[in-house]
């Protein structure tokens, strides 16, 4: 009995384990979505060749945190397999079923645990204060900074063959005065596809290019639906004019 127990409080540890780096992944400016991804394939030592998993392999901090839940895993799915066996190895059939019965329940209960939002938030604002207190890991809320709470988004477009912004350079559309950046441009030519970021007011837009834009969510979805022609440069004109308006 004392084995079952111990493999449940391994299990416990281990869902904290993996709620930490998650936390601390996080801090370094990962998404909670792909933070919480990463800490679960590191902890478990299945790897994934994705984008994410090579951003996280080029940055000193993220790939510190990424070998610790190495190494935590390691040990704790080794423990807790000895402690499976050992509970349940020698045993008779009444008691494998009442253990059984207790193994399924403590499960049912760390699965509760992991799922609370409560007990995720109060955890969460612990491990930040701890993380803060005793790592050099800096806290940065990208939702405040960027003020998608304020309507304001990060949005991929791309360039329609109708599109006002189609054969087009970005300081004769003067985007800015709408209050939309572009931040980068993607085109695929020859089969290859170029990527630049932060295009100054030369950069010209093509049909099929990819953008990407920061800006509030109603004036990216105008932007996308504008035509060219005569029509998209009068959206363009009252877009513009709204901007001034807001501003005074």
């Amino acid at each position: 009995m004392i084995a079952l127990f111990t493999l449940l409080v391994i299990i416990l540890v281990s869902v904290i384990a993996i709620r930490i780096g998650a936390t601390a992944l996080e801090l370094t400016g990962l998404s909670n979505e792909i933070a919480s991804f990463q800490a679960h394939s590191a902890f478990s030592g299945v790897g994934f060749t994705t984008q994410e998993a090579e951003s996280i392999v080029s940055h000193p901090v993220r790939r510190r945190i990424i070998r610790v839940l190495f190494l935590a895993g390691s040990a704790g799915i080794t423990t807790s397999m000895a402690a499976l066996i050992l509970a349940f190895m020698g045993q008779p059939g009444k008691n494998v079923l009442e253990m059984s019965v207790i193994l399924i329940m403590g499960l049912l209960f760390i699965l509760l645990f992991a799922k609370s939002n409560y007990i995720y938030n109060v955890m969460k604002n612990m491990i930040k204060l701890a993380l803060k207190r005793w790592t050099t890991l800096k806290v940065y809320d990208y939702n405040q900074l960027l003020g998608f709470g304020a309507g304001y988004a990060i949005v991929r477009l791309t360039v329609r063959p109708d599109s006002w912004m189609g054969n087009r350079k970005l300081k004769d559309m003067r985007l800015d005065l709408e209050g939309v950046l572009i931040l980068s441009i993607e085109r695929t030519k020859d089969g290859e596809i170029k990527f630049k970021g932060a295009p100054h007011g030369e950069t010209g837009i093509l049909p099929g290019d990819t953008i990407l834009c920061y800006a509030k969510q109603e004036v990216i979805e105008k932007l996308a639906q504008r035509c060219k022609g005569r029509e998209g440069d009068e959206e363009h004109k009252e877009a513009v004019e709204e901007i001034k308006e807001e501003s005074k």
